[in-house]
Protein backbone atom coordinates (compact mmCIF):
# COMPACT_ATOMS: atom_id res chain seq x y z
CA UNK A 1 0.00 0.00 0.00
CA UNK A 2 1.17 3.58 -0.79
CA UNK A 3 1.24 6.94 1.60
CA UNK A 4 1.41 9.86 0.60
CA UNK A 5 4.42 11.19 2.72
CA UNK A 6 3.96 14.43 2.37
CA UNK A 7 0.37 14.30 4.28
CA UNK A 8 -0.95 12.99 7.85
CA UNK A 9 -3.09 10.29 7.04
CA UNK A 10 -6.58 10.55 9.23
CA UNK A 11 -8.62 7.77 9.41
CA UNK A 12 -12.32 8.01 11.47
CA UNK A 13 -15.21 6.54 11.93
CA UNK A 14 -18.30 6.64 14.32
CA UNK A 15 -19.46 3.69 16.27
CA UNK A 16 -19.10 0.45 14.69
CA UNK A 17 -16.83 2.22 12.09
CA UNK A 18 -15.03 3.51 14.40
CA UNK A 19 -14.20 -0.02 16.13
CA UNK A 20 -13.12 -0.75 11.99
CA UNK A 21 -10.97 2.89 11.34
CA UNK A 22 -8.99 1.51 14.79
CA UNK A 23 -8.27 -1.77 13.44
CA UNK A 24 -7.36 -0.61 9.70
CA UNK A 25 -4.72 1.64 11.34
CA UNK A 26 -3.22 -0.85 13.50
CA UNK A 27 -3.15 -2.95 10.55
CA UNK A 28 -1.06 0.22 8.71
CA UNK A 29 1.30 0.90 11.97
CA UNK A 30 2.36 -2.76 11.30
CA UNK A 31 2.62 -3.03 7.99
CA UNK A 32 4.06 0.48 6.71
CA UNK A 33 7.44 1.49 7.17
CA UNK A 34 7.26 5.04 8.53
CA UNK A 35 10.90 5.58 8.66
CA UNK A 36 10.19 7.69 5.44
CA UNK A 37 6.22 8.27 6.23
CA UNK A 38 4.27 10.48 8.78
CA UNK A 39 2.36 8.26 10.86
CA UNK A 40 -0.90 8.40 10.87
CA UNK A 41 -3.66 9.29 13.23
CA UNK A 42 -7.23 7.58 14.12
CA UNK A 43 -10.03 9.62 15.47
CA UNK A 44 -12.95 7.59 16.48
CA UNK A 45 -16.52 8.59 17.65
CA UNK A 46 -18.53 6.45 19.88
CA UNK A 47 -16.95 3.38 18.50
CA UNK A 48 -17.26 0.41 21.13
CA UNK A 49 -14.17 -1.40 22.67
CA UNK A 50 -11.58 -3.36 20.72
CA UNK A 51 -9.38 -5.56 21.92
CA UNK A 52 -8.46 -7.04 25.47
CA UNK A 53 -5.78 -6.69 27.71
CA UNK A 54 -3.32 -8.90 25.03
CA UNK A 55 -3.70 -6.35 22.45
CA UNK A 56 -3.22 -3.12 24.92
CA UNK A 57 0.00 -4.44 26.57
CA UNK A 58 1.19 -5.65 22.47
CA UNK A 59 0.30 -1.77 21.69
CA UNK A 60 1.72 -0.40 24.93
CA UNK A 61 5.36 -1.89 23.60
CA UNK A 62 5.36 0.95 21.07
CA UNK A 63 4.80 3.98 22.63
CA UNK A 64 3.73 6.24 19.25
CA UNK A 65 0.87 3.42 18.69
CA UNK A 66 -0.88 4.53 21.18
CA UNK A 67 -0.46 8.19 20.68
CA UNK A 68 -2.22 7.49 16.95
CA UNK A 69 -5.48 7.04 18.40
CA UNK A 70 -7.84 9.38 19.54
CA UNK A 71 -11.37 8.40 20.71
CA UNK A 72 -14.21 10.73 21.38
CA UNK A 73 -17.25 9.81 23.59
CA UNK A 74 -20.11 11.48 24.53
CA UNK A 75 -21.74 11.18 27.88
CA UNK A 76 -25.31 10.28 26.06
CA UNK A 77 -24.32 7.79 23.75
CA UNK A 78 -24.30 3.91 24.95
CA UNK A 79 -22.16 2.22 22.31
CA UNK A 80 -19.23 2.75 23.48
CA UNK A 81 -20.26 1.40 26.86
CA UNK A 82 -21.88 -1.95 25.24
CA UNK A 83 -19.35 -3.89 26.58
CA UNK A 84 -18.48 -3.43 29.40
CA UNK A 85 -22.56 -2.13 30.62
CA UNK A 86 -24.22 -3.76 33.68
CA UNK A 87 -26.27 -5.54 31.13
CA UNK A 88 -23.03 -7.27 29.89
CA UNK A 89 -21.13 -8.85 33.14
CA UNK A 90 -18.20 -11.18 32.66
CA UNK A 91 -19.42 -14.49 32.83
CA UNK A 92 -16.79 -15.62 35.61
CA UNK A 93 -14.45 -13.52 37.81
CA UNK A 94 -11.24 -14.55 36.40
CA UNK A 95 -13.01 -13.71 32.75
CA UNK A 96 -13.07 -10.34 34.66
CA UNK A 97 -9.75 -10.45 34.73
CA UNK A 98 -8.29 -11.95 31.11
CA UNK A 99 -10.93 -11.35 29.05
CA UNK A 100 -12.65 -8.02 29.34
CA UNK A 101 -11.97 -5.53 26.64
CA UNK A 102 -9.77 -2.85 27.66
CA UNK A 103 -9.39 0.61 26.37
CA UNK A 104 -5.85 2.16 24.74
CA UNK A 105 -5.11 5.52 22.65
CA UNK A 106 -6.44 8.79 24.46
CA UNK A 107 -9.96 9.13 25.05
CA UNK A 108 -11.92 12.45 24.62
CA UNK A 109 -15.07 12.25 27.33
CA UNK A 110 -17.65 14.60 26.69
CA UNK A 111 -20.68 16.39 28.15
CA UNK A 112 -23.07 19.21 27.47
CA UNK A 113 -20.29 20.61 30.16
CA UNK A 114 -17.40 20.22 28.22
CA UNK A 115 -14.67 18.33 27.68
CA UNK A 116 -11.46 15.88 29.59
CA UNK A 117 -8.86 13.55 28.34
CA UNK A 118 -7.84 10.33 29.91
CA UNK A 119 -4.99 8.27 28.98
CA UNK A 120 -4.92 5.31 31.75
CA UNK A 121 -6.75 2.52 30.50
CA UNK A 122 -8.39 1.50 34.40
CA UNK A 123 -9.72 5.22 34.69
CA UNK A 124 -11.04 4.90 30.85
CA UNK A 125 -12.69 2.30 32.36
CA UNK A 126 -14.24 3.29 35.48
CA UNK A 127 -15.52 6.42 33.89
CA UNK A 128 -17.18 5.08 31.01
CA UNK A 129 -19.37 2.89 33.55
CA UNK A 130 -19.51 5.95 35.74
CA UNK A 131 -20.93 7.80 32.92
CA UNK A 132 -23.42 4.65 31.70
CA UNK A 133 -27.04 6.19 30.71
CA UNK A 134 -29.88 3.85 29.61
CA UNK A 135 -30.34 4.83 26.05
CA UNK A 136 -33.01 3.56 24.57
CA UNK A 137 -31.77 0.47 22.34
CA UNK A 138 -33.46 1.80 19.02
CA UNK A 139 -31.63 5.17 19.36
CA UNK A 140 -31.52 6.87 16.25
CA UNK A 141 -28.29 6.48 14.68
CA UNK A 142 -28.46 10.12 13.11
CA UNK A 143 -29.40 11.51 16.33
CA UNK A 144 -25.88 10.63 17.92
CA UNK A 145 -23.94 11.49 15.04
CA UNK A 146 -25.64 14.87 15.36
CA UNK A 147 -24.09 15.01 19.25
CA UNK A 148 -20.46 14.44 17.56
CA UNK A 149 -20.88 17.03 15.19
CA UNK A 150 -21.89 19.50 17.82
CA UNK A 151 -18.47 18.27 20.01
CA UNK A 152 -16.46 19.06 17.01
CA UNK A 153 -18.09 22.40 16.65
CA UNK A 154 -17.59 23.43 20.53
CA UNK A 155 -13.83 21.93 20.19
CA UNK A 156 -13.38 24.24 17.38
CA UNK A 157 -13.91 27.43 19.00
CA UNK A 158 -12.78 26.20 22.62
CA UNK A 159 -10.53 28.20 24.75
CA UNK A 160 -7.10 26.76 26.56
CA UNK A 161 -7.76 27.53 30.18
CA UNK A 162 -11.17 27.28 31.85
CA UNK A 163 -11.38 28.65 35.61
CA UNK A 164 -12.89 26.00 37.64
CA UNK A 165 -10.56 26.49 40.66
CA UNK A 166 -13.60 28.73 42.32
CA UNK A 167 -15.65 25.62 42.94
CA UNK A 168 -13.30 24.01 45.12
CA UNK A 169 -11.69 24.28 48.93
CA UNK A 170 -8.25 25.11 48.99
CA UNK A 171 -7.45 23.05 51.30
CA UNK A 172 -8.31 20.11 48.62
CA UNK A 173 -4.61 18.80 47.55
CA UNK A 174 -3.42 19.48 43.70
CA UNK A 175 -3.72 16.07 42.63
CA UNK A 176 -7.28 15.33 43.89
CA UNK A 177 -8.44 18.98 42.23
CA UNK A 178 -6.66 18.06 39.08
CA UNK A 179 -8.98 15.04 39.32
CA UNK A 180 -12.22 17.06 40.19
CA UNK A 181 -11.74 19.48 37.45
CA UNK A 182 -11.37 16.48 34.70
CA UNK A 183 -14.88 15.27 36.25
CA UNK A 184 -16.27 18.84 36.50
CA UNK A 185 -15.54 18.91 32.79
CA UNK A 186 -17.39 16.13 31.52
CA UNK A 187 -20.50 16.43 33.90
CA UNK A 188 -20.07 13.69 35.93
CA UNK A 189 -19.62 15.92 38.66
CA UNK A 190 -22.32 19.29 38.95
CA UNK A 191 -20.66 22.18 40.91
CA UNK A 192 -23.71 21.83 43.40
CA UNK A 193 -22.77 18.05 44.08
CA UNK A 194 -19.39 19.68 45.76
CA UNK A 195 -20.05 19.48 49.07
CA UNK A 196 -17.81 18.62 52.11
CA UNK A 197 -15.90 15.22 51.52
CA UNK A 198 -18.09 12.49 53.16
CA UNK A 199 -21.72 13.66 52.45
CA UNK A 200 -21.43 12.16 48.87
CA UNK A 201 -19.95 8.95 49.06
CA UNK A 202 -20.64 7.83 45.76
CA UNK A 203 -18.42 10.74 44.31
CA UNK A 204 -15.56 10.83 46.60
CA UNK A 205 -15.01 6.92 46.51
CA UNK A 206 -15.11 7.39 42.64
CA UNK A 207 -12.26 9.94 42.96
CA UNK A 208 -10.73 8.27 45.41
CA UNK A 209 -10.14 5.55 43.14
CA UNK A 210 -8.78 7.56 40.45
CA UNK A 211 -6.48 9.42 42.79
CA UNK A 212 -4.79 5.40 43.39
CA UNK A 213 -4.50 4.78 40.21
CA UNK A 214 -3.00 8.67 39.23
CA UNK A 215 -0.63 7.52 42.43
CA UNK A 216 0.08 4.31 41.16
CA UNK A 217 0.72 5.47 37.55
CA UNK A 218 3.21 8.52 38.43
CA UNK A 219 5.14 5.74 41.07
CA UNK A 220 5.84 3.59 38.26
CA UNK A 221 6.67 6.03 35.73
CA UNK A 222 10.54 5.39 35.70
CA UNK A 223 10.34 2.98 32.51
CA UNK A 224 7.19 2.72 31.63
CA UNK A 225 4.81 4.58 28.85
CA UNK A 226 6.57 7.89 28.50
CA UNK A 227 2.43 9.54 27.29
CA UNK A 228 1.55 8.18 30.41
CA UNK A 229 3.88 10.32 32.61
CA UNK A 230 1.98 13.64 31.01
CA UNK A 231 -0.64 12.68 33.22
CA UNK A 232 1.25 13.83 36.25
CA UNK A 233 2.29 16.76 34.35
CA UNK A 234 -1.18 17.52 34.04
CA UNK A 235 -1.81 17.61 37.91
CA UNK A 236 1.35 19.92 38.43
CA UNK A 237 -0.32 22.30 36.19
CA UNK A 238 -3.80 22.02 38.13
CA UNK A 239 -1.73 23.86 40.72
CA UNK A 240 -0.53 26.94 39.00
CA UNK A 241 -4.46 27.28 37.98
CA UNK A 242 -4.87 27.49 41.68
CA UNK A 243 -1.77 29.57 42.19
CA UNK A 244 -3.75 32.04 39.27
CA UNK A 245 -6.71 32.06 41.09
CA UNK A 246 -4.95 32.51 44.63
CA UNK A 247 -2.96 35.56 43.60
CA UNK A 248 -5.71 37.06 41.49
CA UNK A 249 -8.03 37.37 45.28
CA UNK A 250 -5.33 39.57 46.29
CA UNK A 251 -5.76 42.19 43.32
CA UNK A 252 -2.41 40.92 41.91
CA UNK A 253 -1.84 38.95 39.08
CA UNK A 254 0.56 35.90 39.04
CA UNK A 255 3.13 37.10 37.03
CA UNK A 256 3.72 40.30 39.84
CA UNK A 257 3.21 37.96 42.33
CA UNK A 258 6.29 35.23 41.41
CA UNK A 259 8.08 38.65 40.54
CA UNK A 260 7.78 40.39 43.87
CA UNK A 261 8.48 36.65 45.91
CA UNK A 262 6.64 38.35 48.71
CA UNK A 263 4.85 35.12 50.02
CA UNK A 264 6.01 31.52 50.81
CA UNK A 265 3.22 30.31 48.43
CA UNK A 266 5.58 32.15 45.72
CA UNK A 267 8.91 30.47 46.60
CA UNK A 268 6.89 27.07 46.62
CA UNK A 269 5.89 27.80 43.02
CA UNK A 270 9.87 27.44 42.44
CA UNK A 271 9.72 23.91 42.97
CA UNK A 272 6.85 22.97 41.14
CA UNK A 273 8.11 25.24 37.98
CA UNK A 274 11.41 23.44 37.81
CA UNK A 275 9.73 20.01 37.48
CA UNK A 276 7.38 21.27 34.56
CA UNK A 277 10.48 22.95 32.97
CA UNK A 278 12.98 19.55 33.19
CA UNK A 279 9.83 17.74 31.95
CA UNK A 280 9.24 20.27 29.06
CA UNK A 281 12.93 20.43 28.11
CA UNK A 282 13.61 16.96 28.02
CA UNK A 283 10.58 15.90 25.53
CA UNK A 284 11.43 19.05 22.82
CA UNK A 285 15.05 17.51 23.18
CA UNK A 286 14.06 13.90 22.19
CA UNK A 287 11.79 15.43 20.15
CA UNK A 288 14.07 17.11 17.98
CA UNK A 289 16.48 14.23 18.11
CA UNK A 290 13.62 11.35 17.12
CA UNK A 291 12.93 10.88 13.14
CA UNK A 292 9.43 12.72 11.95
CA UNK A 293 7.53 9.07 12.61
CA UNK A 294 8.66 9.84 16.25
CA UNK A 295 7.93 13.47 16.46
CA UNK A 296 4.45 13.90 14.64
CA UNK A 297 2.34 12.20 17.53
CA UNK A 298 4.01 14.63 19.96
CA UNK A 299 3.27 17.30 18.20
CA UNK A 300 -0.06 16.10 17.68
CA UNK A 301 -1.32 14.67 21.08
CA UNK A 302 0.75 16.50 23.24
CA UNK A 303 1.09 20.12 21.96
CA UNK A 304 -2.07 21.40 23.79
CA UNK A 305 -0.40 20.31 26.75
CA UNK A 306 3.05 22.51 25.78
CA UNK A 307 1.20 25.42 24.76
CA UNK A 308 -0.34 25.17 28.02
CA UNK A 309 2.77 24.95 29.91
CA UNK A 310 4.37 27.68 27.77
CA UNK A 311 1.67 30.31 28.95
CA UNK A 312 1.70 29.52 32.05
CA UNK A 313 5.04 28.77 33.26
CA UNK A 314 7.10 31.44 30.72
CA UNK A 315 5.88 34.67 32.29
CA UNK A 316 7.25 33.67 35.35
CA UNK A 317 10.84 32.80 33.61
CA UNK A 318 10.51 36.43 32.26
CA UNK A 319 10.20 37.52 36.09
CA UNK A 320 13.27 35.61 37.17
CA UNK A 321 15.39 37.42 34.36
CA UNK A 322 14.47 40.85 34.76
CA UNK A 323 14.78 40.43 38.27
CA UNK A 324 18.64 39.91 37.74
CA UNK A 325 18.59 43.26 35.91
CA UNK A 326 18.94 41.48 32.55
CA UNK A 327 17.34 43.00 29.22
CA UNK A 328 16.07 41.94 25.52
CA UNK A 329 14.80 38.50 27.11
CA UNK A 330 13.56 37.17 23.81
CA UNK A 331 16.33 37.65 21.85
CA UNK A 332 18.96 36.97 24.73
CA UNK A 333 17.52 35.25 26.94
CA UNK A 334 14.68 33.34 26.18
CA UNK A 335 15.36 29.18 26.34
CA UNK A 336 14.94 27.16 22.81
CA UNK A 337 12.07 24.95 24.44
CA UNK A 338 9.58 27.75 24.45
CA UNK A 339 10.70 29.31 21.09
CA UNK A 340 10.65 25.19 19.71
CA UNK A 341 7.05 25.22 20.93
CA UNK A 342 5.90 28.07 19.70
CA UNK A 343 7.45 27.40 16.63
CA UNK A 344 5.42 23.61 16.51
CA UNK A 345 2.45 25.58 17.27
CA UNK A 346 2.64 28.10 14.50
CA UNK A 347 2.95 25.66 12.13
CA UNK A 348 -0.73 23.72 12.94
CA UNK A 349 -2.82 26.44 13.82
CA UNK A 350 -3.67 29.60 12.19
CA UNK A 351 -4.84 31.95 14.59
CA UNK A 352 -8.20 33.37 13.87
CA UNK A 353 -8.18 37.32 12.94
CA UNK A 354 -11.52 38.37 15.09
CA UNK A 355 -12.30 36.97 18.53
CA UNK A 356 -15.64 34.53 19.01
CA UNK A 357 -18.24 35.15 21.52
CA UNK A 358 -16.61 32.19 23.52
CA UNK A 359 -13.60 33.58 23.69
CA UNK A 360 -15.20 37.07 24.80
CA UNK A 361 -17.19 35.31 27.78
CA UNK A 362 -14.30 32.98 28.71
CA UNK A 363 -11.34 36.05 29.09
CA UNK A 364 -11.60 36.33 32.80
CA UNK A 365 -10.18 32.84 33.23
CA UNK A 366 -7.65 32.81 29.91
CA UNK A 367 -3.91 32.95 29.75
CA UNK A 368 -2.51 35.50 27.80
CA UNK A 369 -1.76 33.85 24.12
CA UNK A 370 1.65 35.54 23.71
CA UNK A 371 3.60 34.27 26.44
CA UNK A 372 6.33 36.74 25.78
CA UNK A 373 3.96 39.41 26.67
CA UNK A 374 5.69 40.58 30.28
CA UNK A 375 8.84 40.24 28.31
CA UNK A 376 7.49 43.12 26.09
CA UNK A 377 6.00 44.87 29.11
CA UNK A 378 9.63 44.99 30.66
CA UNK A 379 11.00 46.47 27.78
CA UNK A 380 8.41 49.23 27.05
CA UNK A 381 9.39 49.92 31.11
CA UNK A 382 13.31 50.39 29.80
CA UNK A 383 12.20 52.58 26.90
CA UNK A 384 10.10 54.60 29.12
CA UNK A 385 13.33 55.08 31.47
CA UNK A 386 15.52 56.00 28.87
CA UNK A 387 13.18 58.33 27.01
CA UNK A 388 12.85 59.65 30.47
CA UNK A 389 16.52 60.18 31.19
CA UNK A 390 19.20 63.20 30.21
CA UNK A 391 21.39 60.91 29.68
CA UNK A 392 20.55 59.37 27.11
CA UNK A 393 21.66 59.78 23.75
CA UNK A 394 19.23 60.93 20.98
CA UNK A 395 19.73 57.56 18.88
CA UNK A 396 18.56 56.05 22.15
CA UNK A 397 15.49 58.24 22.87
CA UNK A 398 14.32 57.58 18.89
CA UNK A 399 14.64 53.69 19.48
CA UNK A 400 12.48 53.88 22.65
CA UNK A 401 9.79 56.34 20.98
CA UNK A 402 9.39 53.80 18.07
CA UNK A 403 9.42 50.75 20.51
CA UNK A 404 7.07 51.91 22.18
CA UNK A 405 4.90 52.37 19.47
CA UNK A 406 5.41 48.89 17.92
CA UNK A 407 4.38 47.88 22.29
CA UNK A 408 0.94 49.99 21.99
CA UNK A 409 0.13 48.15 18.63
CA UNK A 410 0.68 44.79 19.88
CA UNK A 411 -1.23 45.33 23.09
CA UNK A 412 -4.12 46.48 20.58
CA UNK A 413 -3.92 43.36 18.83
CA UNK A 414 -4.11 41.55 21.89
CA UNK A 415 -7.01 43.44 23.50
CA UNK A 416 -8.81 43.42 20.19
CA UNK A 417 -9.04 39.70 19.88
CA UNK A 418 -9.17 39.18 23.43
CA UNK A 419 -5.99 37.49 23.60
CA UNK A 420 -4.67 38.93 26.66
CA UNK A 421 -5.56 38.03 30.21
CA UNK A 422 -7.56 40.99 32.16
CA UNK A 423 -4.82 40.42 34.86
CA UNK A 424 -2.56 43.12 33.20
CA UNK A 425 -5.44 45.86 34.07
CA UNK A 426 -5.05 45.26 38.02
CA UNK A 427 -4.15 48.04 39.57
CA UNK A 428 -0.28 46.74 41.38
CA UNK A 429 0.81 44.61 37.76
CA UNK A 430 3.63 45.65 35.74
CA UNK A 431 1.31 46.40 32.95
CA UNK A 432 -0.23 49.13 35.14
CA UNK A 433 2.97 50.89 35.97
CA UNK A 434 4.26 51.03 32.54
CA UNK A 435 1.04 52.84 31.67
CA UNK A 436 1.73 55.40 34.82
CA UNK A 437 5.13 55.98 33.47
CA UNK A 438 4.36 55.81 29.67
CA UNK A 439 0.99 58.64 30.27
CA UNK A 440 3.30 61.07 32.20
CA UNK A 441 5.32 60.69 29.42
CA UNK A 442 2.76 61.60 26.70
CA UNK A 443 1.53 64.68 29.12
CA UNK A 444 5.05 66.10 28.92
CA UNK A 445 5.14 65.81 25.52
CA UNK A 446 7.96 63.62 24.97
CA UNK A 447 6.44 61.64 22.54
CA UNK A 448 5.70 64.61 20.17
CA UNK A 449 3.19 67.65 20.19
CA UNK A 450 -0.66 66.14 21.18
CA UNK A 451 0.45 62.67 20.81
CA UNK A 452 -2.08 60.58 21.06
CA UNK A 453 -3.37 56.88 20.06
CA UNK A 454 -5.96 53.93 19.87
CA UNK A 455 -4.23 52.87 22.97
CA UNK A 456 -3.94 56.17 25.01
CA UNK A 457 -7.12 57.06 24.40
CA UNK A 458 -8.30 54.25 25.59
CA UNK A 459 -6.61 54.10 29.18
CA UNK A 460 -6.96 57.31 29.46
CA UNK A 461 -10.73 57.15 29.36
CA UNK A 462 -10.75 53.39 31.35
CA UNK A 463 -12.42 51.87 28.41
CA UNK A 464 -10.40 48.57 29.57
CA UNK A 465 -12.71 48.36 32.64
CA UNK A 466 -15.38 46.55 30.35
CA UNK A 467 -12.46 44.26 28.59
CA UNK A 468 -12.90 41.46 31.27
CA UNK A 469 -16.53 41.33 30.83
CA UNK A 470 -15.94 40.92 27.02
CA UNK A 471 -17.77 44.25 26.94
CA UNK A 472 -14.93 45.72 24.71
CA UNK A 473 -15.29 46.56 21.31
CA UNK A 474 -11.86 47.97 19.64
CA UNK A 475 -12.69 49.25 15.87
Amino acid sequence: MQVDNSKILIITGNSLGGSVATLFTLWLLETIDFSITKRPLCITFGAPLVGDNGLQNAILKYPTWNSCFLHVVSDQDPVPRVLISPHNPPATESASQTNVYKPFGTFLLCSESGCACFEDSQTILDLLRATYSEAPGNQNPNQVLELYREIVEYLNRKVICGDTTGLLQWTTPPLRAGIIIQLLAIGLIRPQSLQPQGQNNGLDNLITEIEKQEMELIMSKGQGNPSKTLNEIKIRMAYFEWYKKYCKEKRIGYYDSFKNGSSKTDIEVVKFKTILTRYWECEVDEAEKKPQKEGAPFRTVWLGAGTNFRRMIEPLDIAEYYNKGLKDYINQGRPKHYKQLEQWLKEIEKLASSPSQLKKQNVGSSLTEDSCFWAHVEEARISCKLLSSRESSTGEKELSKHNLIQFENHVLSLMKNYAVSPEIFLPQSSFMLWWKEYEEIVRKGIMGASYHSPLTDLMKNRSYQNYATGGLEIP
